[in-house]
């Protein structure tokens, strides 16, 4: 299984970018799918993720201005960022857990990261 992220950037403050997330590979299902995101000297935070059902959950220094959405056909999750700010800087990484047997254990795959930075 293989995550390929893309969208990331240079934009400045207040604008907006786009990121996807496409998984291929063989496997069964796809269950909660998510973004993280890591800036320089920090530890990687979560930003929002999505169920397979597609309710979201958002991290709180994003909600109202990030939305998170889904296609379980093409296996791709997205990421709609507006309002972007310099704190905002940093890798982000998608998320998947994984099965690939029914009823099977989940399992936790990454994406390479795609770098997003907010100039002032």
């Amino acid at each position: 299984v293989q995550l390929q992220a893309s969208g990331g950037g240079l934009v400045q403050t207040g604008g907006s970018l786009r990121l996807s997330c496409a998984a291929t590979g063989s496997f069964t299902s796809i269950n909660n799918m998510g973004w993280y995101r890591q800036a320089p000297g920090k530890q990687r935070e979560l930003v929002a993720h999505t169920t397979s059902g597609g309710s979201a959950n958002y991290a709180d220094f994003v909600k109202g201005r990030f939305t998170t959405s889904r296609d379980n056909v093409k296996n791709t999750v997205y990421l709609q960022m507006n309002s972007l700010n310099p704190e905002d800087t940093a890798v982000y990484y998608c998320n998947a857990r994984i099965q690939h047997a029914w009823s099977g254990p989940q399992y936790n795959y990454w994406g390479q990261g795609t770098l997003v930075t907010v100039s002032s």
